[in-house]
């Protein structure tokens, strides 16, 4: 499905003035078509399809900023190309030249529809935000396709999020009661609605105020007519990063998305820091909650992140190794070969296979034309998705012993039709081993994981699970192996590195929304707009 949406503020003819041919625009115009033939390149050799059937993990959306650069918004169409793997459902662009907003929202994939020339020129601006979406809250709609857009008393503001507030549905039903009306389903429209409701001399100190009304985990990028705003919630539940574009800065939810576009890395954004970045290059920095040291979601470094990503200070892909290495200390095996579950499993199963003196193989061929299974939202497409992204690799594995190695088991579609599909061409035995400890608990940050009955975890014991799986082996690596691998040595269960609910029960913020449960019927999002299709 292919829809598209333009919107900005007031009227753009005046924006867009008269179309010269002046020696300028030609030189833009040979810019941005650079960019779109980078775009355009990235987009065929993508190893991800236009219905990229699921994982199992449902993953959070990328945010990209960018201001006080020549053509702000394709070089956020490059930085959001490197966070495509974060969500695949849907991406959107907005620009602002001085007063006015222009926007590009898509359902789809960034190189499908941000490697044209001609849409990059019209996202005139010197600054530019970006937004590719996994829908945690909020359907797959045009509608709810980020970033959103608001014209206030004061000028635009357009916001781009990741994560999920724990009091969305209390705080809407609130305000719908007050006559608030809403465009979307999303709960990231709130941060737009309390930002008009809120005072404050300028629309960034409005932002501002309007914060201590959420609760759960965001890292926000926002853009004004004068400013791009950055934003983390007061745990750093939620990455957020600072780069350097020559004079100007940016904002990125991963220092991949860095590394495409040349910027430099500059640090990460505290957790309840809000950065007010400026066409100037001056860098303003506001500490809205007390400071206090990162409580990361620890899925960034087992699951989410690039592995080419650094993460305080370290590589993703050797942390993910040291996983493996880990695992096979804990739950060594008598095999012939160790494999990954490909792609995300592959970095513990070099470690591992390192650590035990196996030989690491490929039993599992991926198609590199499906995306990963965990980011479909529906169990009947993940279950199809899983054949159609992986195959056999038979003539390897017949009559082997087989280690296999994943990061994680949330539901077990996965695990499953792999163990089966390994055993019908010819293995031996398959041991499973799981590079954490089994997912016991549900996510309201921005995970799909939102009830106990969808974790397999929960519901069953290691030993149920194998039986389930129907493999020779399974073990899990456990929170202290994963804590010690992370580099953080024992977990402090009154101050926890991480925030590892999925595995502790843990949780770090208010769960209101969750424990208002018994008043679901007035805490629902409301929306009775019935969408085509």
């Amino acid at each position: 499905m292919n829809a598209t949406t333009r919107m900005s503020a007031a009227a753009t003819s005046e924006a867009d003035g008269a179309a010269g041919g002046s020696d300028a625009d030609a030189g833009r115009r040979a810019r941005v078509e650079r960019i779109a033939r980078r775009l355009s390149a990235l987009g065929a050799a993508r190893p991800l399809a236009d219905a990229a059937p699921p994982r199992q993990l449902n993953e959070e959306c990328g945010v990209f900023g960018v201001i006080g650069v020549e053509d702000a918004a394709p070089v956020a169409a490059l930085g959001l190309h490197a966070l495509q793997h974060r969500g695949q459902e849907a991406a959107g662009v907005t620009s602002v030249d001085g007063d006015f907003f222009r926007s590009e929202r898509h359902l789809g994939l960034v190189a499908d529809h941000f490697s044209d020339a001609d849409t990059l020129e019209g996202l005139k601006g010197h600054a530019a935000i970006g937004h590719t979406r996994y829908a945690t809250q909020g359907d797959t709609l045009l509608r709810n396709v980020q970033p959103l857009y608001a014209d206030l008393d004061a000028g635009g503001i357009a916001i781009a999020h990741n994560g999920n507030l724990s009091n969305a549905r209390t705080l809407k039903s609130k305000l719908v009661r007050e006559g608030c009306i809403f465009q979307s389903t999303s709960d990231s429209e709130l941060f737009l609605q309390l930002t008009a409701r809120a005072r404050g001399a300028t629309i960034a100190d409005r932002f501002v105020s309007s914060l201590e009304a959420v609760e759960g985990a965001y890292a926000l990028v926002v853009l004004t007519k004068d400013a791009l705003i950055g934003a983390r919630d007061p745990v750093g539940i939620r990455p957020l990063i600072l780069g350097r574009l020559g004079d100007g800065h940016v904002l990125a939810s991963e220092t991949c998305a860095l590394e495409t576009i040349g910027a430099e890395f500059v640090r990460d954004v505290r957790p309840g820091e809000v950065v007010i970045c400026r066409r100037d290059g001056t860098v303003d920095s506001l500490q809205t909650t007390p400071p206090r040291e990162a409580r990361p979601c620890i899925f960034e470094l087992i699951y989410f992140a690039r592995p080419n990503s650094i993460v305080d200070g370290k590589s993703v892909y050797q942390l993910r190794k040291e996983l493996g290495r880990r695992l096979a200390e804990e739950a060594p095996c008598e095999a012939d070969i160790v494999s990954p579950i490909p792609e995300s499993g592959v970095p513990a199963a070099i470690g591992y296979a390192q650590a035990s003196g196996l030989p690491y193989e490929m039993a599992l061929i991926r198609s590199h034309f499906v995306g990963r299974t965990f980011i479909e939202p529906q169990q009947r497409i993940r279950e199809a998705g899983v054949l159609r992204k992986h195959s056999p690799n038979s003539a390897l594995i017949e009559g082997k012993r087989v280690v296999l190695i994943d990061d994680s088991v949330v539901r077990g579609t996965t695990s499953v039709k792999i163990v089966q599909m390994l055993k019908d061409a010819g293995a031996a035995e398959v041991h499973l081993r799981i590079a954490c400890p089994p997912i016991q608990h549900p996510d309201f940050y921005g995970i799909n994981t939102p009830s106990y009955a969808e974790l397999i975890g929960a519901n069953m014991s290691i030993d149920d699970m194998r039986e389930e799986f129907d493999a020779d082996s399974l073990a899990f690596l456990s929170l202290e192996g994963l804590y010690a691998a992370l580099g953080k040595g024992c977990r402090d269960d009154d101050a926890p590195a991480f925030t590892d609910h999925c595995f502790t029960g843990d949780y770090p913020t208010p769960l209101t929304d969750r424990d208002l449960a018994s008043r679901s019927a007035i805490i629902e999002q409301l929306s009775f707009l019935a969408e085509p299709g």
